[in-house]
């Protein structure tokens, strides 16, 4: 049994937490006002699709296929993209809510967070070179053992990491952004 194929589709308003979103292949979709929240979209690809304003917070990602994916003013909350399907993994987020959500191990590379709130957020062992945190809130959120080579932090705020434990070569920080980097010395700097 093939998958079904649907591409240049439009679906706003639609409730697919009681209706579940048919399993196939969506190319150049967009999901507008949709409501995914605790539901099941495991095993279906979304390439070059746009979601905005869904919620898809606590959504079921096992197996699930992002390509070239971008996410507009929609809530992700606990979600675990580390289930996904990585292979050709990529998607940006725009003025998006992703706390509590889980990038553990993926290659995250050239992705743009831009106006997002990133709170108690898992970039644990990601690999995130060139990725930009555009005007983000990453408190909380747990970098280690992270490839941070030019990532662009400099208009990103409230993180802290360890230097020492991931690699940060060329990676751009504001002058006040940069005591997140110290933190754990416990020190003061007036």
């Amino acid at each position: 049994m093939s998958t079904p194929f649907i591409s240049d589709q439009t679906f706003k308003g639609i409730d697919f937490t009681s209706k579940r979103l048919s399993k196939g292949d969506y190319e150049n979709c967009v999901f507008d006002s949709c409501t995914f929240s605790k539901g099941d979209i495991s095993n279906i690809v979304f390439m070059e699709c746009v979601f905005t304003d869904c919620d898809l917070s606590n959504v079921n990602l096992k197996n699930t296929t992002f390509k070239e994916t971008v996410f507009k003013r929609s809530k992700l909350l606990g979600i675990r993209f580390d289930h996904c399907n990585d292979f050709l993994l990529s998607f940006n987020f725009f003025d998006c809510t992703l706390n509590l959500s889980s990038f553990y191990k993926l290659k995250l590379k050239n992705t743009i967070f831009q106006n997002c709130k990133l709170i108690s957020v898992d970039f644990n062992e990601s690999d995130l070179t060139e990725t930009q945190f555009e005007s983000c809130d990453l408190q909380s959120a747990i970098f280690e053992n992270s490839n941070l080579e030019k990532v662009d932090f400099r208009t990103a705020f409230n993180y802290t990491l360890d230097p020492e434990k991931n690699k940060i070569a060329k990676a751009k920080f504001s002058k006040e952004g940069a005591l997140g980097l110290l933190k754990k010395y416990n020190i003061k700097i007036e």
